[in-house]
């Protein structure tokens, strides 16, 4: 058992080791999603669909299972909560998990990119304590990397050959040289207005948050935008990214400078978020903040 342990300093004992749990079963988690993608598992037919969440397919099920199964026979249930993209949807209270440490995981972030073959899928997994990320493990199958970080400790890629780096994001710092990547599909009207109206003259289009945010670790995109409408991105869409882009040297708050809080009691993440270099981070969301009051006022 891990003796994790929060010290006076902000920082914390034994993530080292708990890390050393966590890392393997992205990897682990990557072969069974690339059997299924690759259809030498059973079939990638939906099991039920839920017009709010998306898709569900039986690999979201099979990496649920296999990613709690591993973390509870390590760690027990007694410390650590669990919440999940799948289990949360049978769990009979919304309430916050009591317990002190509380794991976010997405099994299969980008489902719907998973079954339209665009390769651009991810696993999450993520710690945290008091509301905020303290370790992240996030797998993207296709690319044969797992990237991982914990609060205070850096972020690293590890290869298929063992090889690992550290993460570092770019030092692209006048908005108009900046990169935004969005998604395909995803975006109302709203969004796409804002987006227009922002100093960020080029696009990267990506499926799953955690491919988006990688995107911006590895310099292919610099600012990354989440705007809620009808509904709202997760804890389990944001947390294990988040740590990682941070941990880089990157930020990801509200548009109001705060930061995304976790295990709520509400899974929703609501309002404008972004995630960025850092470089025009504080600009951007101002007049992020500005643009939308000038687009909700124009529609009373």
């Amino acid at each position: 058992m891990v003796n994790l342990k929060a010290l006076s300093n902000g920082s914390y004992e034994g993530l080292a080791e708990m890390l050393a749990i966590v890392r393997p079963i992205g990897w682990e988690v990557s072969a069974i999603l690339r059997a299924y993608y690759r259809g030498k598992q059973t079939s990638q037919a939906l099991e039920s669909a839920d017009p709010s969440d998306g898709p569900v397919t039986a690999a979201d099920l099979a990496v649920n299972h296999h990613i709690l199964e591993r973390l509870q026979m390590n760690l027990g249930t007694q410390e650590f909560g669990y919440l999940t993209e799948e289990t949360y949807k049978t769990q009979t209270s919304r309430a916050a998990f009591p317990q002190p440490w509380v794991w976010i995981i997405d099994p299969l972030d980008g489902t719907r990119d998973f079954i339209e073959k665009t390769g651009e899928y991810a696993v999450h997994i993520a710690l945290t304590h008091q509301n905020r990320p303290i370790l992240s493990v996030v797998a993207l199958p296709e690319q044969e990397k797992v990237y991982y970080a914990t609060l205070g400790g850096g972020a690293f890629v590890e290869t298929s050959d063992g090889a690992t780096r550290v993460l570092q994001v770019s030092k692209r710092d006048r908005p108009e040289d900046l990169t935004a990547v969005v998604s395909r599909t995803h975006r109302d009207q709203r969004f796409d207005q804002l987006l227009s109206q922002l100093p960020l003259e080029k696009r990267l289009f990506v499926g799953s948050v955690g491919c988006k945010v990688v995107a911006i670790i590895e310099h292919l995109a610099d600012v990354y935008i989440s705007l809620s409408g009808k509904s709202a991105p997760k804890d389990w869409d944001m947390a294990a990214p988040e740590l990682i882009l941070t941990e880089a040297g990157g930020k990801f708050t509200h548009f109001d400078g705060s930061p995304l809080r976790y295990n709520t009691g509400d899974v929703s993440q609501w309002g404008g978020l972004m995630a960025s270099n850092g470089a025009c981070h504080p600009l951007l969301c101002t007049e992020a903040e500005k643009i939308l009051a000038d687009i909700d006022a124009a529609k009373v």
